[in-house]
């Protein structure tokens, strides 16, 4: 890991940029290339990353279903068209 990447706050990464950092860090950690403390200092981060991407990705959703709602009106069932004879 890089110092620049592991000192960089979560938040001031992009979702992307968090990501890739978090596939980077599962990628070396699986290698087992890491020492004791790297491999604890890894996970530390890698879940602060997997935690910031999962309240992104709820953000996202809400806003998306917001979105929904205010185009994707339910109809009442007395709205619904009758059907052609």
């Amino acid at each position: 890991m890089s110092e620049s990447t592991t000192s960089t706050s979560v938040e001031d990464l992009s979702f992307e940029q968090a990501l890739d950092e978090l596939d980077r860090l599962v990628r070396r950690m699986e290698s087992g290339d890491l020492g004791l403390d790297e491999s604890i200092a890894a996970y530390r981060r890698g879940a602060e990353l997997a935690r910031y991407c999962q309240s992104r990705i709820a953000v996202a959703e809400q806003q998306i279903q917001k979105l929904d709602e205010d185009v994707l009106k339910k109809l009442e069932p007395d709205e619904t068209p009758a059907p052609a004879k």
